[in-house]
């Protein structure tokens, strides 16, 4: 492909529909899906088919607009009102942590509270245009980010990446991985060791893909081996993603964040994370406070659909975990880079 192919995109008018790549078919496979239903939305969303809070947001955006296409023509702004809450409460039950998801349905509510003298017809395409805003305001953030990000990084920095931050995570170039197209496009000659990110590999099939894709001289390795190649000193840098973050800058990301942001301060490197401002959550103190999906067992035990341990075993798999702010050198946004984290600079960044 010469081109970059975007995570999504919407077709036509309010009685259109979201296309978007399947994620779960990823490096083998590049398939894009049509979703025409709220329930398509939803399915993609809960199966993974897109994942990455800034780009579950902007689906969820897009998933209102197909979710009131089912009102009949006639029908008056209370039903509208009605199925609007009725779609936006749907969609909140797919995924619990990425508070982008949350973030955007507000925002979509809100959007429809502030023009109630609106005919219906005229409510929903300023709704699919404020669905639209979204898409296009986290391309921007996703490009701000990878330009401050990218000057914390010398040339010939080795970085290590923890799951997907890239551009399948997002409307744009990704949060982590923004950064580092960025600073390979600055020449500073970077290579970057992912992880594979068990037990859905999403290091494996997503980053090493897009990274490839762009360019960027990538090498892939077990979670486990991430403290080895640190005590090689091949690594200078860890930058990753995050799901949610907490007033106090408690970032939660995908399961093994915590244990490589532990490994990085016990040798000494910087454990970076990039996010967009519509991740915080100040309204939760700490990260004590983010609830954790758990997710099916399967995953585990027949991981990518071959069974890998025996029958009726026991098992428990949270999706995410949260690395303490005491852990994070830097937190980058696209307003700019947080740093010491602390629940003043935090809020003064964020609220500013």
């Amino acid at each position: 492909m010469t081109e970059h192919p975007r995570t999504m995109r919407w077709n036509g008018n309010p009685d259109g529909w979201l296309t978007m790549i399947d994620q779960t078919l990823l490096p083998v496979q590049f398939k894009e899906i049509e979703c025409k239903t709220v329930e398509d939305v939803w399915e993609a969303i809960k199966m993974l088919r897109v994942r990455g809070a800034p780009a579950i947001g902007c689906a969820a955006a897009y998933g209102v607009i197909v979710g009131l296409q089912t009102l009949e023509s006639n029908a008056d702004r209370d039903a509208f009102n009605y199925r609007l809450n009725e779609v936006t409460g749907y969609l909140a039950e797919s995924r619990p942590t990425a508070v982008n998801l949350f973030w955007a349905l507000d925002r979509i509510k809100r959007v429809a509270q502030e023009n109630a003298e609106l005919s219906p017809v005229k409510m929903h395409q300023r709704l699919l245009d404020e669905a639209k805003a979204i898409e296009i305001e986290d391309r921007e953030m996703c490009a701000a980010i990878g330009r401050h990000g990218a000057t914390l990084i010398d040339p010939g920095t080795g970085i290590l990446t923890h799951c997907n931050a890239g551009g399948l995570a997002t409307a744009g170039d990704g949060t982590a991985l923004a950064i580092m197209f960025a600073a390979s496009a600055d020449g500073k000659e970077i290579h970057v060791y992912a992880d594979e990110t068990r037990p859905l590999l999403q290091g494996a099939r997503l980053t090493t893909w897009e990274l490839q894709q762009r360019g960027v001289p990538v090498t892939l390795i077990c979670d486990s081996m991430a403290g080895q190649v640190m005590k090689e000193k091949r690594v200078q840098a860890v930058i990753t993603g995050a799901d949610r973050i907490a007033a106090n800058g408690d970032a939660c990301n995908k399961i093994g964040t915590y244990s490589v942001a532990v490994l990085a301060k016990a040798h000494g490197i910087p454990f970076y994370v990039a996010a967009p401002s519509t991740t915080f959550d100040l309204s939760l103190e700490s990260g004590d406070l983010i609830p954790i999906e758990e997710r099916l067992p399967e995953e585990i035990t027949a991981g990518m659909g071959k069974q890998t341990a025996p029958e009726n075993t026991e098992v428990y798999n949270p999706a995410f975990d949260v690395a303490p702010a005491e852990l994070i050198e830097a937190i980058i946004t696209e307003k700019g880079i947080i740093s010491p984290v602390t629940t003043e600079n935090v809020r003064s960044m964020i609220e500013e």
